[in-house]
């Protein structure tokens, strides 16, 4: 009878710069001292204590701890170095006592260790950091030096031991200098870490923001967003939205202004958006969707402010808006005004004009939103589209009253809606990524968006030949147009409008059509159709199931996050599951690459996964670090939702480990892989995507089989039926000749 395998012994190599490599047999249940000491005696190493075992991949070399030693498989490969302790304090010896060409070399060594927990705690506790902040603000590094000194100080401050308060003037002033010194070419290192440290600074101390407003000028920071480096473009444009968020109102007023000018925009138009590569990483496309939030957010006190009665400046945009449509000479208009003024006002130009209160067309803008901001688009669109401004209204002026498109109800309903389909004053999401490469080609590129848009509603009012009974189905229509038009990311405001002229009613209703008659299948409820479904959805399901498991092989590529909560850019984790479903594989990996199943080092056994928990349940949630078990945790952030509502974790008893967090980049992504843990797990799948996929497939495999079917009425109750027939059967089979279409997708469904 063969032994059995011990679950806690796995088979490993150590190697250790100038020995041969030892085979042993690693036992997870043995102190990692007692490991460190049989190594040193296989090699003729004295004092043990001055050793410790590294991970040797190149995207993990972290120190092996009593908490990361579950991540020694069978077959890893590990390396015998000095202790971090041992390690730090040699570093701090060189660049205490040592020669300009040993420092340089130590702190290289030290960029690249202080990415490890581990060995950032004992630099940090041996009063390393306060070296180093020291050397940087001293001024005595130069070239490779410096650079080195400020990458290990991003790594070392990236790990949230020390809060970003301790740094002073003089320190934030020297690393400002490397930002705004554009006459002397600069390591390019440098300039990516100076600008990391001022976002973190501005984003994470409590008050030293007005000392990085004050020293990094915004026209420094946009001639690195001319640079050839992706990095200098990402960090400056990323230090330009942290500057931007904490800015009060005025200050943000003030930076929109040098961001919104023509010269800007060209920048980051030419060097970023239409780029030579032609393609924005994923995070540069979140800082670019970023800076858009933060730029509509400007016009979030507009479109929160109802008008004041006393405001003499808005009454005078309201007679603007009067005169331009109706005093303008050769308009057909013009011979009345002396006689309109002799009846003793212009009420009946403002009924013209379409104002919902046409005898005080103040009390239209006290709705908020979009309050003032839509007497801004309509006074914009008027002075700067006059010819269009004026046949628009002149042409309702002329219809019938039935089908009068009224300007100006319309034009403040149309600016509500442009502010919820741009979600103006929402604050930007962690995630979010979706930005208009064509909202950085205009000075005002929402006026803009509202003058198009609003043709294009006068032009759907027409298409319809509406009513102002029809207002409500307008409005849905022309939001159908604008967030499909959106959706297909214009990269000019005229190729936005020439994408609305293809969006006809016509197409809309076409388009409706197709999801009308979807719905009205599966909301049938005759007995026949629903003992269908009842039939075919197990079936389903297990599609459902399949394409989750096949999601989970294909992996997925999550963001890394700092302990503080915080984003770390261009750090990735990428998750997969081993074709046969046993194992999860995951590792590092770069924001564009898909690794393979060999390329991932860490594993873990499905049939170790104790349980799957989510939201406040999870060990994470609870601020629990997993003692006695190992944990793969998962959070997702969208919108407004907070963490813990779409956070999961598995669990399952093993030795004390550290949690690894991730973060998907949707909630789709959420579903997906708690839907395909709990069917690795036996569970049934519950999320919202399962039941939108049930939804659809039952949709379009009913759909399919009553192909046939179309146009006769399915009774709510079948008919009699003859003895042993089953009523489903019979009633598809006699009564809507049933056959099965040779091409149906589903092929796991059998003919009944």
């Amino acid at each position: 009878m063969p032994a059995i395998k011990d679950a806690n012994i796995v088979k490993i190599a150590v190697e250790m710069t100038g020995q041969n490599p030892q085979l042993i047999e690693f036992n997870q249940k043995q102190p990692l001292a007692a490991t460190i000491q049989e190594l040193c005696n296989g090699w003729g190493l004295s004092d043990p204590d001055q050793y410790a075992l590294q991970f040797s991949e190149n995207n993990n070399q972290n120190y092996i701890t009593e908490k990361n030693r579950n991540e020694i498989k069978n077959g890893s490969v590990l390396r015998l170095n000095l202790s971090p302790s041992t390690t730090a304090h040699d570093i701090l010896q060189k660049l205490n006592t040592g020669t300009n060409d040993e420092k340089t070399k130590s702190l290289e060594k030290l960029s690249k260790l202080s990415v490890d927990m581990t060995f950032a705690l004992e630099f940090i506790n041996k009063q390393g950091l306060a070296l180093i902040i020291s050397m940087i603000e001293g001024g005595k590094c130069k070239g490779d030096m410096l650079a080195y000194s400020l990458m290990a100080f991003v790594e070392l401050m990236d790990h949230g031991i020390v809060s970003w308060d301790i740094l002073e003037v003089p320190f934030i002033n020297k690393v400002a200098s490397y930002v705004n010194n554009q006459a002397v070419a600069q390591d390019a290192k440098i300039i990516q870490a100076s600008l990391s440290i001022l976002e973190n600074i501005v984003l994470n101390s409590s008050g030293k923001y007005g000392l990085v407003e004050k020293e990094v000028t915004f026209p420094n920071l946009v001639m690195h967003l001319q640079s050839h480096n992706p990095v200098i473009q990402l960090n400056a444009i990323a230090l330009i939205n942290a500057l931007f968020l904490k800015a009060d109102n005025v200050k943000r007023k003030a930076v929109s202004a040098t961001l919104c000018s023509k010269q800007v925009r060209n920048v980051i138009l030419s060097n970023i958006i239409q780029s030579a590569s032609g393609q924005v990483g994923a995070e540069m496309a979140h800082q670019l969707y970023v800076l858009q939030n933060l730029m509509l957010a400007l016009l979030e006190q507009r479109m929160n402010l109802k008008m004041d009665p006393q405001d003499q400046d808005a009454h005078d945009k309201i007679k603007e808006l009067r005169r331009i449509a109706f005093d303008t000479d050769g308009s057909g208009f013009g011979g009345e005004v002396t006689a309109r003024r002799q009846l003793g006002g212009f009420a009946k130009d403002y009924k013209k004009l379409g104002f919902k209160y046409d005898i005080n067309p103040a009390l239209d803008f006290t709705e908020t939103p979009p309050g003032m901001l839509a007497l801004d688009c309509m006074v914009y669109f008027a002075r700067n589209h006059t010819e269009s401004y004026t046949k628009v209204v002149l042409e309702n002026s002329c219809r019938a009253d039935e089908h009068e498109c009224p300007y100006g109800r319309t034009s403040v309903e149309l600016c509500k809606l442009i502010c919820e389909v741009l979600r103006i004053g929402d604050p930007p999401s962690e995630q979010g990524q979706n930005y208009h490469p064509m909202f950085f080609t205009h000075d005002h590129p929402v006026e803009e968006f509202f003058c198009i848009c609003i043709v294009l509603l006068n032009k759907t009012w027409k298409e319809m030949r509406a009513t102002i009974e029809d207002f409500v189905k307008v409005f849905s229509v022309v939001r159908e147009q604008i967030t499909r038009a959106l959706a297909t990311q214009p990269t000019g405001l005229d190729k936005f409008r020439a994408k609305l002229q293809l969006l006809t009613y016509s197409e809309i209703t076409n388009l409706w059509q197709q999801e009308r008659t979807s719905r009205e299948e599966w909301e049938s409820h005759a007995r026949p159709i629903v003992e269908l479904k009842e039939q075919i959805t197990p079936e389903i399901m297990e599609l459902i199931q399949q394409q989750r498991l096949g999601f989970l092989v294909e992996g997925t590529r999550f963001t890394k996050y700092s302990m503080r909560g915080q984003r770390i850019k261009d750090k990735f984790w990428y998750v997969r599951l081993s074709p046969n479903h046993k194992v999860f594989h995951y590792g590092d990996c770069d924001e564009k690459s898909v690794p393979t199943l060999e390329e991932l080092p860490n594993k873990l056994a499905v049939v170790d996964i104790k349980n799957l928990v989510t939201g406040k349940e999870c060990p994470h949630m609870k601020d629990v670090r997993g003692i006695g078990k190992i944990k793969i945790v998962f959070y997702v952030l969208r919108g407004r939702k907070t963490t813990h509502q779409l956070a999961f974790s598995l669990t399952l008893d093993s030795v004390e480990v550290t949690s690894l967090d991730f973060v998907a980049p949707d909630e789709q992504v959420f579903d997906y892989w708690t839907d395909g843990i709990n069917a690795l797990l036996g569970n049934k799948m519950t999320s919202k995507e399962t039941e939108n996929d049930l939804e659809t497939l039952l949709s379009m495999d009913i759909k399919l089989r009553l192909l046939d079917a179309e146009g006769v009425d399915i009774p709510q109750d079948p008919p009699p039926i003859p003895g042993g027939s089953s009523k489903l059967r019979f009633l598809l089979r006699a009564q809507v000749k049933w056959t099965f279409p040779k091409h149906f997708p589903l092929n796991h469904v059998s003919k009944i």
